[in-house]
């Protein structure tokens, strides 16, 4: 089996990774997942399309993320990583697709707005 490429975003994260054959490991930036991502629910949120799929230990993952938070990164990251499952083996898209695991979440920042303190929120209006 070849590398695969794949691409992942969310909000203003763009995540590559390249999905080869191995032990298991994943690494972001150059660290381990589990150093970059410090809190359980963004480990297991990298983890999910894997653990669904149930190889956990099948392949080796090596990603390049930049941009947004580390939610966002997260969330990047386990769109490529789905897409590239579903790649590899075309059966694993029953799985993923009712998770929603396979659509690219369309919520961007809305813009802030001339006249406006935020994109949403007025000035305070005072009638004296």
């Amino acid at each position: 089996m070849d590398t695969v490429h794949k691409i992942g975003r969310r909000k203003t994260a763009v995540a590559r990774i390249y999905l080869s054959e191995g032990k298991g490991n994943i690494t972001v930036n150059g660290k381990e997942y589990k150093n970059y991502f410090t809190t359980g629910t963004l480990q297991y949120k990298v983890q999910q399309p894997l653990m669904l799929t149930e190889n956990l230990e099948s392949y080796d993952i090596k990603v390049n993320v930049y941009g947004g938070g580390v939610t966002g990164q997260a969330e990047a990251i386990r769109l490529a990583i789905t897409r590239a499952l579903v790649s590899i083996n075309e059966e694993h898209r029953l799985v993923l697709k009712p998770e929603g695991l396979l659509t690219r979440d369309p919520r961007m920042v809305e813009r802030k707005k001339f006249g406006q303190k935020k994109a949403r929120k007025k000035f305070q209006f005072s009638k004296r």
